[in-house]
C-alpha cells in the first residue's frame, strides 16, 4: 500500500496515525456492514471470485486525509491473509476536487465486498474535517487553534477521525504560513499535533467550585505552578472585572505573556458592559469601516451580537491595554466555524488562540463518501454516469488540480 510523498506531504509523523476503529473479526465485519455487501460476498464466492478495483470519492471538494482508512485496511488485509493494492491519488493535505477519486483499492472481490461500508465510514468525515480546519487556519493565519472536538463527538472513533482530520488540514495551512492547530484537548489524540499531552487549564465547573474566578486561578496555579495560566472569565458575567483582577493578582505571569483570559460568553448575553450600541462603537474605534459594509444576519451576530463577538474581543483588548497588560493574551471559544473565523479576520479581531471543535462537518450529508468498482479482472467497467472515475485508474488523465 502506498501514500504518495512517502509519509505525507504535510509532514505528519509516521507513528502518529492510528485507525479510528479496531480490526474486527469476520463475524463482526459481517454484522457491521450493509447486508447486500454480505450477500454479494456469498454470491461471488459461490460463482467464482475475480479481481476488482474500487474508486473511492466524495461529491464535494475536500482535503485528502485517507491514512486512517488505509491503515485499517492494511491491518484487515494482514488478518485475512489477502493481497490488497491501495493507491492514494493525492498526498495527505492536498486539495481534492468534487468527484476526484481519492483512493483506488484493488484485490479479491469476495474479500473486499464486505469492507466497503466500514472503509467509507473512515474516509468521508475525516476529509471534510480536514478541509474545514484548513480553511479556518488560513482565515486567521496569525492565530493558534486548539482542537476541542471530543465533547461533540459520538464516541471515541469519531473523535479520532475529527482530530486527525484537523491535524491534516492544519498542516496543510501551516505549509502556507499559518500557525494552525497547536494541540488538542486530550492526551489520546495529542500525537496528531506532535504534542505529548492535551491542552487546557480549567472548565467552568472549577470556577463554580472555587466560588470566584480569582480563586480558581489561584488554585490552578498552586497545583500547576509551571504551567501557563488560561482563565475563563465569563462564569459570573464579569469578563472585564474578573479578568483584570486575575491580571493584578499575577503580574509576573501577565508581563511574561504566560497569562491568558478565555472568552466563552454565553450567546444569550453581551460581554460585560457591552450592548448593541457599545458593540458598534467598539468596532468603529478599532476597525473603521468593517461594520459599514453589507452583512448577513449571521455576520452581524459574529461582529456585534451577543456571545463571543468581534466587538467583545476588541473591548477586552482595549481594557487590558489601558490597564497596563498588553502581553495578556485573549483566548476565544464558542462556535468558531469557518464562517465565524472569516468574519473575525475581516474585523481584525485581536484574538491570540481559538479553541474550537467546529471543524466537525456542519452538514453530515456532505461527508458521505462513495465507492464504485471501476474494473473487473482488469477490464474497465462502471455504471453509467460514473465514467469519470476511470480516468486515473487506467492512465487516461493523470492531471492534478492546482
Amino acid at each position: 500500500m502506498s501514500i504518495p510523498g512517502g509519509d505525507t506531504s504535510s509532514g505528519q509523523a509516521a507513528a502518529a496515525p492510528l485507525s479510528s476503529c479496531d480490526v474486527p473479526d469476520d463475524a463482526t465485519i459481517r454484522a457491521r456492514t450493509d447486508a447486500y455487501f454480505n450477500r454479494t460476498r456469498d454470491i461471488v464466492t459461490h460463482f467464482g471470485d475475480c479481481t476488482v478495483t474500487y474508486a473511492l470519492f466524495l461529491r464535494r471538494p475536500v482535503v485528502s486525509a485517507p491514512r486512517l482508512m488505509v491503515d485499517w485496511l492494511e491491518r484487515v488485509a494482514r488478518a485475512r491473509g489477502m493481497e490488497v493494492t491501495c493507491e492514494v491519488m493525492f498526498p495527505e493535505g492536498t486539495w481534492v476536487g468534487a468527484g476526484e477519486p481519492l483512493v483506488y483499492v484493488t484485490g479479491s472481490f469476495a474479500r473486499l465486498a464486505d469492507l466497503e461500508t466500514l472503509l467509507l465510514q473512515q474516509l468521508g468525515p475525516v476529509c471534510v474535517a480536514a478541509h474545514n480546519a484548513y480553511q479556518m487556519a488560513l482565515a486567521l493565519p496569525n492565530v493558534r487553534f486548539m482542537a476541542m472536538e471530543a465533547r461533540h463527538c459520538a464516541g471515541y472513533e469519531m473523535q479520532v477521525q475529527m482530530a486527525y482530520g484537523a491535524s491534516v488540514g492544519s498542516r496543510a495551512a501551516q505549509a502556507e504560513g499559518a500557525l494552525g492547530f497547536i494541540g488538542g484537548a486530550n492526551d489520546a489524540t495529542a500525537p496528531y499535533f506532535d504534542t505529548a499531552f492535551g491542552l487546557g487549564t480549567m472548565p467552568h465547573a472549577l470556577i463554580g467550585y472555587a466560588g470566584s474566578t480569582l480563586r480558581a486561578a489561584e488554585m490552578f496555579h498552586e497545583v500547576y505552578p509551571d504551567s501557563d495560566l488560561v482563565v475563563l472569565v465569563d462564569y459570573f458575567g464579569r469578563e472585564l472585572t474578573d479578568g483584570l483582577e486575575v491580571c493584578r493578582r499575577f503580574p509576573d505571569l501577565a508581563a511574561a505573556g504566560r497569562l491568558s483570559l478565555r472568552l466563552d460568553t454565553h450567546g444569550g448575553r453581551f460581554l460585560e458592559g457591552l450592548d448593541p450600541q457599545g458593540s458598534y462603537a467598539a468596532l468603529e474605534r478599532n476597525t473603521p469601516g468593517t461594520i459599514r459594509r453589507y452583512r448577513s444576519d449571521r455576520e452581524l451576530r459574529y461582529l456585534v451580537g451577543t456571545g463571543v463577538s468581534a466587538a467583545a474581543i476588541w473591548r477586552m483588548r482595549e481594557v487590558l491595554d489601558a490597564a497596563g497588560f498588553p502581553h495578556v493574551r485573549i483566548v476565544a471559544s464558542s462556535g468558531f466555524s469557518v464562517e465565524k473565523c472569516l468574519t473575525m479576520a475581516d474585523a481584525h479581531a485581536p484574538v491570540d488562540v481559538i479553541g474550537t471543535g467546529s471543524f466537525i462537518p456542519d452538514h453530515w450529508s456532505e461527508t458521505y463518501a462513495t465507492a464504485d468498482i471501476v474494473a473487473y479482472d482488469g477490464e474497465p467497467r462502471v455504471k453509467v454516469g460514473r465514467e469519470f472515475l476511470l480516468r486515473h485508474a487506467h492512465g487516461r488523465d493523470t492531471a492534478r488540480p492546482s
